[in-house]
């Protein structure tokens, strides 16, 4: 009897003994799978910390990059106020027919540099460059070398009637005989160029005023997203297509690429920024001139765009 007794407690405990270890493995089990869980929340936690150092740090570098790009627009647009206050400076305070100012008009410089003109019975007579008249001590004044021919100029009624007509409502509305004409004549042909499409987007850019232009260093690099056909290069300009030089690069409103321009690119955008310029000063009120004088300074300025679009441009431009 007692053997089988035994056999029974044997077994018991073998069974004991079997769910101990299973209990014990069940634990170690669990607090594995807890240390790996409580390792994965620290990776977890650690890659938010990284993360978010990450987004830090970029926000910081755009940030700088926007203040580098709004500190050198803002050192444009002053150099941009500053021409525009000279400019209107001149217009305002320009010379009068009675009063003439020497230095805006060169043809009016003293006898000593250039031949005086002298209106006697309608006629205008001009001192000799190859002698000169007594003085009141017998001797011969000295006369100039070389005499400049001075330039005379004439209303064109026609041109100045549009111009009379727009004068009394200013607006930039084109579809003005006045503004129409400037139109077809001058501001069309100086903005057409070979990239017609990129033409279209700077003469808008122009006449909402939104066109920026500025001066590149030659190491720079553009700050587009274009390919280099679009945007033209140090050495191409976008406008033209040709091989050029390029000392400056235009930007269309507040976002958009830079397109690097020719100096003959530059001085036919300026000639029509300049027109634009003082139509919206008379516009606004700002021009201080009788009627005449607006007509010839506008005549001027249709000039100008007509020279630029042959060709000329001044070498300081470029």
């Amino acid at each position: 009897q007692a053997g089988p007794t035994s056999g029974r407690g044997h077994g018991q405990l073998s069974r004991l003994r079997s769910s101990s270890l299973e209990i014990k493995e069940k634990e170690i089990r669990e607090k594995g799978s807890e240390i790996l869980r409580e390792q994965l929340d620290a990776a977890k936690k650690e890659l938010k910390l990284k993360d978010k150092e990450c987004e830090r740090l970029s926000q910081v570098r755009n940030q700088l990059e926007q203040e580098l790009e709004e500190l050198t627009a803002s050192l444009f647009e002053i150099d941009v106020l500053q021409a525009e206050v000279t400019a209107l400076k001149t217009l305002v305070l320009t010379s009068t027919p009675s009063s003439p100012n020497r230095q805006l008009h060169p043809q009016l410089q003293s006898s000593g540099t250039r031949g005086a003109y002298k209106h006697v019975g309608g006629h205008v007579r001009n001192k000799s460059a190859s002698g000169g008249f007594p003085t009141s001590s017998g001797k011969p004044e000295p006369s100039p070398v070389s005499v400049q021919p001075k330039e005379d100029r004439e209303i064109d009624s026609v041109l100045f009637a549009e111009f009379l007509m727009w004068k009394e409502h200013p607006s930039l509305d084109r579809s003005s005989a006045f503004l129409s004409r400037i139109y077809s004549e001058e501001i069309g042909p100086c903005l057409s160029f070979t990239r017609s499409e990129l033409s279209q987007l700077v003469q808008s850019a122009v006449e909402s005023n939104s066109l920026t232009i500025e001066p590149v260093a030659m190491s720079a690099l553009p700050m587009v997203k274009a390919s280099a056909i679009e945007c033209g290069g140090p050495k191409k300009c976008a406008l033209s297509g040709m091989s050029r030089l390029c000392r400056h690069r235009i930007k269309l409103g507040d976002k958009g690429s830079y397109y690097y321009i020719s100096p003959s690119s530059r001085a036919r955008i300026t000639a029509v920024c300049n027109f634009f310029t003082y139509i919206r000063y008379i516009q606004q009120g700002l021009v201080r001139h009788d009627a005449e004088q607006m007509f010839w300074e506008v005549m001027r300025l249709r000039r100008e765009m007509t020279v630029a679009k042959l060709g000329f441009y001044l070498t300081d431009q470029g």
